[in-house]
């Protein structure tokens, strides 16, 4: 497939660099970016203020890190999951079962993505810079796919696919989740069978 290509390796970090940023993952998803202090990193991840600042300087670029390593974490995935599949359309199917599993899991709080634009929005901000290279990224991803499955109109068909996957992800937190999975996938359905048309 066109769209797929080999994602960016993640980085090795130094240990203690590496537990920051895992602690800032975990707390800055489910908490709240800015509602998680720098104490509270520190103290969580098991560093003294000195390495955090070694390493970081300010939560700032914390925050700037925390966005690009999930970009890259959810490039690698969907470059696994799309890589596996026989073809385009098994592709998107793919791409919506793990939505679905994401969805549905234990501790879901919406997209992080969606989260750190609805915290940071200034669309000058570094975080907000991250947030949209990411979302054109994965809808140019999203109408590579649409192509290759002979979609008439791959760039609408990705901005269907990403706004019902955007629904489910908002609707799967603050709402029903087997509601919003339901509507994701008629929606995905809908895309799809424009294709085959």
């Amino acid at each position: 497939m066109s769209m797929v290509e080999s994602p960016s390796p993640v980085p090795q970090r130094a240990p203690a660099k590496g537990r920051i940023l895992a602690t800032a993952n975990e707390l800055f998803y489910e908490d709240g970016i800015r509602n998680v202090g720098v104490d509270r990193i520190i103290s969580a991840s098991a560093v003294t203020k000195a390495t955090f600042y070694k390493h970081y300087r300010a939560k700032d670029n914390l925050i700037v890190e925390y966005v690009t390593n999930r970009h890259l974490a959810v490039r690698e995935n969907l470059a696994g999951i799309i890589g596996s599949s026989a073809g385009p359309e098994a592709a998107v199917r793919a791409l919506v079962a793990a939505i679905l599993d994401e969805v549905g899991r234990q501790g879901f709080r919406g997209c992080p993505f969606i989260n750190a634009a609805a915290e940071f929005p200034d669309p000058a901000h570094p975080v907000r810079q991250i947030v949209t290279a990411h979302r054109e990224w994965y809808t140019e991803l999203l109408a590579g796919l649409m192509r290759d499955a002979g979609h008439p109109r791959p760039g609408d068909a990705a901005d269907d696919l990403m706004l019902a996957r955007d629904g489910a992800m908002s609707g799967g937190y603050a709402g029903d989740p087997v509601a919003a999975s339901a509507a994701l996938v008629r929606a995905v359905d809908r895309v799809l069978a424009e294709a085959a048309s």
